[in-house]
């Protein structure tokens, strides 16, 4: 992979931020032109470092206001290639991972009460072959969510 320079570096930071900037706004903020952002952003996506883009969307404004993380056990860890088409199928889930520790994966969901999240939790989730057990842990609150920091130097 080719690497960022402190310029690159410079337009992830302030895209990152607001992803509606106009590149001329980008461009003035950095010093360089335009076609400049624009080529360098095109070249960061076909790297894979921008991975996409839009909007984020408070989902209680939708009616889902129960967000809630889902420890999964497997009967195997290697049982998640066959698991994760099922869970990719549930619109509620946003993200799921594979993850070290007591649990095979981690998945983050949303519903619109716990009446919901019950009937997704016993009628979908653990009814996918594979899956042992889960372990629901309910958010109270969003602290914060912010994406990862942009390093300023070259590395």
């Amino acid at each position: 992979m080719d690497k960022l320079d402190k310029l690159d570096r410079r337009i992830l930071g302030i895209i990152s931020n607001n992803a509606r900037l106009p590149f001329k706004d980008v461009a003035e903020e950095c010093g360089v032109s335009r076609a400049a952002v624009h080529q360098r952003v095109q070249r960061m996506i076909e790297m894979g470092v921008i991975t996409g883009s839009g909007y984020n969307i408070n989902p209680k404004t939708l009616g889902f206001r129960t967000c809630t993380y889902v420890g999964v056990r497997l009967e195997k860890g290697s049982m998640y290639k066959d698991v994760l088409p099922h869970l990719s199928n549930i619109p509620e889930i946003v993200e799921c991972h594979y993850t070290t520790g007591p649990y095979s994966l981690l998945i983050k969901l949303f519903a619109v009460d716990n009446d919901h999240l019950m009937d997704i939790l016993n009628s979908t989730i653990q009814e996918i072959p594979g899956i042992v057990s889960t372990e629901t842990l309910i958010s109270l609150a969003e602290g914060f969510n912010r994406g990862i920091r942009i390093p300023e130097g070259e590395q």
